[in-house]
């Protein structure tokens, strides 16, 4: 026994057993063979599993568990490697890949999962309370479990450390080609543990460790040791762990770990306004797009109140959609309340995902709490903040102007670097056409920092620029130029489609429906013709599917949309991603099936 009804059970991984009035919770589950032991413990039944991360030595069994009626419970980021797991294996890259994750140390197949855990909160298993901290390092959606037991603080840390100074496996910290992105996340998750002052750390390899501060002080020496022996300098772990943060002034603040950049407004009465949280603590990004590949946390919430007096993170704001930029937005919500303001356009992407075909979205939908009017000023506290549409980056974006301690600021996003200096560089415009861009966008932010002529501009990814004449006008120069070498390329006299080239935007351009069930379609649909003309949209749709209509026509001005509605019957037989088309036709021009839509019939 470890400590009062805690437990310790070898298996393919430790497997912890915690009873409380003859009922189990265990942490982790091997291959099962626990339940066959249970009395052993003064235990008769399990009725709940909490998993520290998905590899199959932890988790090869729980079929068994299922079997047993125990619910499981299983990390944020890495629960598709569970219930969905079927999917994992069908997607995942074997030929040409670059993604070293261990994540086909997966479950051959998948099981069902009460839920995931509550991380950096506390929740009652049983008769125990067990917070939940998120640990990268061994997997990147690794969690450790802390429970208080008679005055003792146990640590249940899964494959974070082995032993003193050892890790279960350093192959495992490979996340992506060449890098050791696990390496500096355990270091980084020692520290967070540490912090907690654990008095008993409990591996899923190793022996119980007693003594967790010398332990973690020379695995973090080691593990440092081995990381700089791979790059030309140091990493300043610690630094970046207890001071994230740099001031640009005395209530404007910048966290130089996050990607992409957040800010941190000050007010006097204890609260902060984020702009943009996406991921905080970044020490690089893996290889991969799947969930797990991923990781919202949010470390740098304890040197915001311990330096800077902030008590509450009450409001978060978006520049754009880009999950670089709202990954960390739902976990805010959960954990500290942070209530999400947004625009209206980049709010319905935020929301409804599945709507929009468009790169960098986040998996989930961020609920907006407010949308906000562009060019209308919103209190907060003692600042007044205005959205302003800023298009170029992604036309889902918007540049949010206030002024604090003297200074006329603006943030911008993506929309191009900001370390520009006269002789030494030229600026670069962030265009990426899927994110839809327009020929004129980047005139138009040009002239929109005209005329609010910040002193200071700050960005997703660059170094914050103090702004003069010679920027502004090197800004609208830049766009200029960037429209003149579009419209000296494209036929856009003939046919105008803009810069992206495409004639139609199929909406929603994901969905999930079942056998028979109709479903809304919205197509908007563009007249390239300098005159007005007829725009005829006709839906593409497999053998057996009805749509109502079967196509739409409307007169529609010169180089203007117009949108069309749909319903759609598929058949009865399932399908994943079955495609439908748009196929679009101005006056006698057929120019085809310029949209898609994806949908999955269950």
């Amino acid at each position: 026994m470890l400590a009062d009804g805690v437990h310790l059970f070898r298996d393919t991984c430790n497997v912890y057993v915690l009873v409380r009035d003859r009922d189990a919770v265990l942490i982790d589950f091997g291959d099962g063979a626990v339940l066959d032991h249970l009395a052993d413990f003064g235990a008769d039944r399990v009725t709940d599993v909490l998993v520290t991360h998905h590899h199959r030595d932890q988790v090869q069994g729980l079929h068994r568990a299922v079997a047993h009626g125990a619910r499981i419970w299983v990390p944020p980021v890495e629960r598709d490697l569970f219930d969905k797991v079927d999917a994992h294996w069908q997607q995942r890259p074997v030929h040409n890949y670059y993604d070293l994750r261990q994540d086909r140390f997966s479950l051959l197949e998948p099981v069902p999962v009460a839920g995931t855990v509550p991380e950096y909160r506390t929740r009652r298993f049983g008769g125990f309370d067990v917070t939940t901290v998120p640990t990268p390092g061994h997997t990147l959606g690794s969690v450790s479990y802390l429970v208080d037991v008679d005055g003792r603080r146990l640590a249940f840390t899964g494959d974070l450390i082995h032993s003193a100074g050892k890790v279960w496996s350093l192959a495992a910290t490979q996340w992506s080609y060449t890098a050791l992105e696990g390496v500096k996340s355990t270091v980084l998750s020692l520290y967070d543990l540490g912090a907690r002052s654990p008095d008993l750390v409990l591996p899923s390899h190793g022996d119980p460790i007693d003594d967790p501060r010398a332990a973690f002080d020379l695995l973090e020496h080691r593990l440092l040791a081995y990381n700089d022996s791979r790059h030309d300098k140091p990493w300043d772990a610690r630094g970046q762990w207890e001071h994230p943060f740099e001031e640009l002034s005395p209530h404007l603040l910048r966290n130089r770990t996050s990607f992409a950049t957040s800010y941190v407004l000050r007010s006097d009465t204890g609260a902060a306004l984020l702009i943009d949280f996406g991921l905080d603590m970044i020490v690089n990004l893996p290889t991969g797009d799947d969930r797990s590949s991923r990781r919202p946390w949010l470390p740098s919430l304890g040197p915001l109140r311990r330096d800077f007096g902030v008590e509450r993170v009450e409001v978060a704001i978006p520049t754009h959609y880009h999950d670089d930029h709202v990954a960390g937005f739902n976990l805010l919500r959960e954990v500290e309340g942070t209530r999400v303001w947004s625009a209206a356009a980049v709010a319905d992407v935020l929301t409804t995902p599945n709507r929009y075909d468009l790169p960098c979205l986040w998996y989930d939908p961020i609920p907006v709490d407010r949308v906000v009017e562009t060019g209308v000023p919103v209190r907060w506290h003692e600042y007044e903040l205005t959205m302003y549409p800023l298009p170029g980056h992604t036309m889902y974006a918007v540049a949010i102007a206030f002024e604090v301690d003297g200074q006329r600021v603006v943030a911008t996003g993506d929309q191009q670097t900001t370390t520009w200096r006269p002789g030494e560089r030229t600026e670069v415009l962030n265009l990426q056409y899927k994110n839809r861009f327009r020929i004129d966008d980047f005139t138009r932010s040009a002239a929109l920092y005209r005329k609010l002529r910040p002193d200071l501009m700050i960005s997703g990814h660059w170094e914050p620029r103090r702004v003069d004449d010679a920027y502004l006008d090197h800004l609208e120069e830049k766009g200029a130029e960037l429209a003149r070498i579009h419209r000296e390329l494209l036929p856009l006299s003939e046919v105008d489609f803009d810069a992206e080239g495409v004639g139609a935007w199929l909406r929603p351009y994901q969905v999930t429906t079942g056998a028979g069930v109709p479903f809304p379609v919205e197509v908007e649909a563009r007249n390239p013709f300098a005159d007005a003309d007829e725009v005829t949209i006709a839906l593409v749709v497999p053998d057996g599917w009805r749509t109502e209509p079967a196509s739409a026509t409307a007169e529609v001005p010169g180089r203007a949309t117009e949108t069309f509605e749909f319903v759609v019957t598929p058949g009865e037989t399932p399908r994943r991603r079955a495609r439908i088309g748009a196929d679009l036709t101005v006056g006698a021009t057929r120019f085809g099936q310029h949209a898609e839509g994806l949908v999955d019939v269950r």
